[in-house]
């Protein structure tokens, strides 16, 4: 496994973290599961972080009807693998992700992970994101 690189490194850093985390959790769901999950995983983040694209989830971005308020600015995805996530079709979305909070403080290493289920609907199998608990 490489060695992280230190808190601060940028855009430069970002292989190594992705490297370390296919390493340390190795790939298990088929490749055409794994693309559209992480597609998934980063569009919820990217709307969860920024607020840009929370219509498209209106199931995850409302907590008794309110919207919440997006909190970061200058975003960015260090890096992202899907997994299985137990048995009976689920998988989790572990993201490591950049950016600035509302005090302008700028942080990367940031980790998030999204949970979904594989559900079929209309004869058509899909990934669905779960509700955070």
């Amino acid at each position: 496994m490489s060695a992280l690189p230190p808190h601060g490194e940028g855009v430069a850093g970002d292989r190594a973290i992705q490297e370390a985390l296919e390493a340390a959790w190795p790939a298990d769901l088929p490749p055409g599961d794994a693309r559209q999950l992480l597609a998934m995983g980063r569009s919820l983040l990217r709307a969860d972080a920024t607020g840009a694209g929370r219509g498209r989830w209106p199931t995850v971005f409302t907590a008794g009807g309110r919207a919440l308020a997006p909190a970061f600015a200058r975003f960015r995805i260090q890096a992202a693998i899907a997994r299985r996530a137990g048995g009976g079709g689920r998988a989790v979305v572990h993201l490591v992700w950049a950016g600035a909070d509302r005090g302008g403080t700028y942080t990367d290493g940031r980790i998030t992970d999204w949970r979904f289920t594989h559900i079929t609907r209309k004869g058509s199998p899909t990934w669905t994101p779960l509700p955070r608990t």
